[in-house]
């Protein structure tokens, strides 16, 4: 084999690999993403819940034991 066609052929799947990596640090962040909505909105509904709460519950709580 010619060793242009060589160096060609190592090129391209160094290519390919490169791509594959890239998709998958893509999906990574996608999933990230996702994650970290369901965590702002798990918040903010345990937020909405406690807005409800009467004024001073909970200041006189005693934690001592």
């Amino acid at each position: 084999m010619d060793s242009s066609l060589v160096s060609a052929l190592i090129a391209a799947r160094i290519g390919e690999i490169q791509l594959a990596m890239a998709a998958k640090m893509l999906r990574m962040n996608a999933d990230a993403a996702a994650s970290a909505i369901k965590l702002v909105d798990a918040a903010q509904q345990n937020a909405d819940r406690l807005a409800n709460v009467a004024a001073g519950i909970g200041t006189q709580l005693d934690v001592s034991a």
